[in-house]
């Protein structure tokens, strides 16, 4: 025990007591400070006391506990230093306790966990007066009280103890009485008011006294009563209680009503002065709220609750008092046993509720308080948790326990634990409490990224443009937060000298590979980079995997030509003899495609010629051949445009000009050619013409679609407001006798009968309509009473007599020609794959143009048997009746040709006769305007 130093200014000095410390980790100290100390006193230094570092205090977050009630003292961190946080009165805190008073307290640190356990004192200090229950008491003694009698008076009450409680009580004036203090039995003491003189009613029928208690304080404390004093007449035998002292003992849960003892007192005197009255004397309000007494019987119950938890003895006192103003006292000690009524009151201290999967067994993780406030065996506690959980508890201090880790974490298997504590004391019945500490397992970066495959392939189209999404990788982490966040990297690898990074980068965050530059499928056709997947735990962990990454050729180069040259210093033409027979081989257009796959597959078509009919192109080959026989009647010069194509996505062509002559020498070719350079200011302005026609005819059916619709609707308001006129209407419509479809044209197909109920009044007018019948006449009764009768008529059906269009017409998506140059498969027979592409625009156009000269030609041409207009344009009509005109395929190294119609073979060439027959049938194309070149190549065919 060691004695701290005194100051000689307030606050007192405080006393230090070393009490023991436990396993190096706890202890206890203790310290006496008096009562009313402002806050932020000094109490005590803990980090000297205790042996402490400073600096401990903050890193270990020191802090201090208090199990229950108001928290008067504070730690400063800052100096280690116990101060007084809240003013502490020592009689509101032991409230009637005369023993030593204190205040138990834990200082807690973490990391690790320490605990300390702080008592301090509480010294009295004189702050209180002593006080009489009551400002004035009145007495009735009678003039015939013999000298020495005693009057019991209320007695002053004063909280502080020891040398500050009250030391002696004075009366003033001393004429007749003096003051006693007179202990009792049970520890209490009464206040008696002596009679040394007699009294004389007679003389002095009031008496009025002070009577004063003073305490030993420094410096003393009083307090007053005032006693009035009424003398009567004589009674000379004051009650006497049978007993000095009532003890009883009852249990805390006893019922309200409850009779707990009858206190009894006699008198010697008879009549009035003989009857009795029971009272509390000088009693707390607390007892007159737990008690009552019978005035009469002295029957004393119990009105409230008790609970020994608050107070285990209540103690009072008893007066029996006669009429003539004699009495007597007797004390009544009530003992309140204790019942198991109270369940453990659990209080967390400290709680670490995220703990790391890697902490070591014995890790501590709450720290928990646990009260009774019963007494014995209903005070005993017993804590335990669940067993099959990875966690313990220990006990360190008298109702203290902590939970620690018993074995090993892992937060992928279970990431959280609920421990449930439960705290069970030994009463009986027992009685418990519970609390659930959930507790969260903090992730330790103890997994690699994981890709989601082995490796990856990626296909890229070239000439892409740069920074272009190629593909995305992902991995996954198994652990949480930082440590699995993934970032993507590329090993910076050599390509043949290039480094990867300058052909593709990647998204760190996403994993997405992006091209940093175009790709050449000439150049480069395949390459493999190596992607890492890194987490963002410390130590980081990683994974790696291959990506594959394939360029797939672009149609990106246009076929070139090679021959014909074209040049525009001279015009080159080449010959074809008059003489030529069909097949005759004018020229072969050869032209080259740098891509590979089908993007080199190369076509040639014949985009416009001056005779379309003289000339053609092989579609695989490019030779272009004649299809007829020459005659007289062509012009000398002919200029043929050829188109090659290749069969990409989208596919890319070329054109060339080829200028042939026919004719038999020389001079003739000559004299022809010098024009050939003027015809294309004519094909200028013949685009030119066509576009604006185009335009023309477009505004024609916009202003056509405008008129139509204002005739609609300027009809349609005049119906409406027909319908809405007056009742009464002076003409109602006229309706024809008869419709007739006399021609057996098909424009009325059926015959329906109508019941027409005209009225004045157009609104209520009704019209029936009625099944239909086999008649292809409409008739109306005018009158509007009756339905005329039928008239059977026959008529042929004129959709009978027009035959649809031959099946070779239609092409199913299968039977349309496939690429040029594609082999037969066993799945797809030769030039029956699908079309690489839908009809263009232009093909479309061309399709409709011809439609629309098959109708002019149609006009002169209907009849049975034949493609009318009333097929064309009747619903089965569609575009499959438009020829296509990209049916004919050409096979290389073949003079087939393939068609819709499997079943009719056709040649690549026809026979000549054919040729002719098909030229004298087709009639003769209008002749265009003579131009200063046409008039002089007239008249040099009639020189020759």
């Amino acid at each position: 025990m060691r004695k701290k130093d005194c100051h000689s200014a307030w606050p007192p000095c405080a006393l230090l007591f070393f009490v023991h410390f436990l396993c190096g980790a706890y202890g206890q100290v203790r310290y006496s400070v008096p009562e009313e100390m402002t806050s932020g006193s000094f109490v005590g230094d803990i980090v000297k006391d205790l042996g402490l570092e400073l600096k401990r205090l903050t890193t270990g977050k020191a802090r201090i506990f208090t199990a229950g009630g108001r928290e008067y003292v504070a730690l400063d961190r800052e100096k280690g230093h116990i101060v007084i946080k809240e003013r502490i009165d020592r009689e509101l805190l032991c409230a009637g306790a005369v023993s030593a008073c204190s205040l138990s307290f834990e200082v807690i640190l973490e990391n690790p966990i320490e605990l300390y356990r702080i008592t301090i004192e509480i010294l009295d200090v004189n702050d209180n007066s002593p006080a009489f229950p009551r400002g004035e008491i009145t007495l009735e003694i009678s003039e015939f009280a013999s000298t020495g009698a005693r009057f019991t008076v209320d007695s002053a009450v004063d909280p502080d103890v020891g040398i500050n409680s009250i030391q002696s009580y004075s009366v003033n004036p001393t004429d007749h009485f003096t003051v006693k203090k007179q202990s009792r039995s049970g520890g209490s003491k009464n206040v008696e008011l002596v009679l040394q003189t007699p009294l004389d009613r007679e003389k002095q029928e009031y008496l009025y006294l002070t009577i004063t208690a003073t305490d030993g304080g420094n410096p003393k404390r009083s307090g007053t009563v005032k006693i009035h004093v009424i003398v009567l007449d004589i009674n000379d035998n004051a009650p006497v209680f049978q007993k000095d002292t009532y003890k009883i003992s009852i249990p805390e849960n006893t019922a309200k009503g409850s009779l707990l003892v009858t206190v009894n007192a006699t008198d010697a005197d008879t009549v009035s002065n003989a009857q009795i009255g029971y009272y509390f004397e000088h009693t707390t309000p607390k007892i007159r709220d737990l008690f009552s007494v019978d005035p009469s019987s002295g029957e004393i119950r119990l009105i409230g609750e008790l609970d020994f938890e608050e107070s285990a003895i209540h103690e009072f006192q008893i007066q029996a008092k006669d009429q003539g103003g004699l009495s007597d006292s007797s004390e009544v000690i009530v003992e309140v046993t204790d019942v198991n009524d109270n369940a453990p009151k659990m209080t967390l201290m400290s709680f670490s509720n995220n703990i790391p999967e890697n902490a070591p067994l014995g890790t501590v993780v709450a720290m928990i308080n646990i009260q009774d406030s019963d007494s014995e065996e209903n005070g005993k506690i017993t804590c335990f948790i669940d067993r099959d959980l990875p966690f313990k508890i220990e006990s360190s201090l008298t109702n203290y326990y902590s939970i620690v880790s018993d074995s090993e974490l892992d937060r992928e298997d279970i990431p959280e634990y609920n421990i449930t504590i439960t705290a069970k004391d030994s009463g009986s019945p027992s009685l418990f409490s519970k609390n659930i500490l959930n507790v969260k397992i903090i992730d330790v970066n103890d997994h690699a990224p994981q890709f989601e495959q082995d490796s990856y392939n990626a296909y890229v189209m070239e000439n892409n443009s740069p920074s272009l999404s190629l593909f995305n990788v992902k991995a996954h982490d198994a652990d949480l937060g930082a440590n699995a966040r993934v970032s993507y990297f590329i090993s910076d690898n050599d390509l043949n000298g290039t480094p990867i990074s300058s052909l593709v980068s990647i998204n760190s965050d996403s994993g997405t590979v992006y091209a940093t530059k175009s790709f050449d499928y000439e150049q480069l056709k395949s390459f493999t980079i190596t992607v890492k997947a890194q987490d963002g735990g410390s130590p980081p962990l990683s994974s790696n995997v291959s990506v594959k990454i394939t360029i797939q050729d672009q149609n990106d180069n246009a076929p070139q030509v090679l021959y014909p040259v074209q040049s525009g210093a001279s015009v080159v033409a080449e010959i074809v003899p008059r003489s030529a027979d069909v097949g005759y081989l004018v020229t072969k257009v050869v032209a080259v495609d740098v891509d590979s796959g089908q993007n080199a597959w190369l076509s040639y078509k014949l985009q416009k010629a001056t005779d379309r009919a003289l000339f053609e192109v092989g579609l695989q080959n490019g030779e272009i051949r004649t299809v007829r026989q020459v005659t007289d009647k062509d012009a000398v010069k002919q200029r043929l445009t050829v188109v090659v194509e290749d069969n990409g996505q989208p596919s890319r062509s070329a054109t060339v000009n080829v200028n042939v002559a026919v004719a038999d020498s020389f001079p003739e070719v000559l004299s022809e050619f010098i024009d050939f350079t003027h015809d294309k200011d004519y094909n200028n302005n013949l685009t030119f013409y066509l576009v604006l026609a185009l335009a023309v005819v477009s505004f024609l059916f916009i202003v056509s679609i405008i008129a139509i619709l204002s005739v609609k609707c300027y009809r349609w308001r005049r119906e409406r407001m027909f319908y809405k006129s007056g009742a009464n209407l002076p003409v109602i419509p006229y309706y024809p006798p008869l419709y007739a479809d006399v021609g057996a044209t098909g424009t009325l197909q059926h015959v329906y009968n109508y019941e027409v109920c005209g009225t004045t009044d157009s609104r209520k007018s009704d019209l029936k309509f009625l099944r239909p019948s086999s008649q292809s006449v409409l008739n109306f009764d005018l009158s509007g009473t009756r339905t005329m009768p039928k008239q059977n008529r026959t008529t042929e059906d004129v959709s009978a007599e027009q035959k649809p269009p031959s099946a070779d017409w239609r092409f199913t998506q299968n039977q349309r020609p496939g690429p040029s140059g594609a082999a037969a498969t066993p799945e797809v027979a030769m030039g029956t794959g699908p079309w690489p592409n839908p009809p263009t625009e232009a093909e479309q156009l061309q399709a409709l143009m011809a439609a629309a000269n098959e109708v002019s030609e149609a006009t002169n041409t209907l009849g049975p048997g034949t493609m009318g207009l009333s097929t064309r344009y009747s619903p089965q009509f569609t575009l499959q009746h438009v020829p296509d005109y990209r049916q004919n395929v050409y096979i290389p190294g073949s003079t087939a040709t393939l068609t819709s119609n499997q079943q009719q073979p056709q040649q690549a060439l026809p026979p000549p006769q054919a040729a002719i027959a098909a030229a004298a049938a087709q009639p003769e194309p209008p002749k265009a305007a003579q131009t200063p070149a046409s008039k002089k190549k007239s008249t040099k065919k009639d020189k020759k």
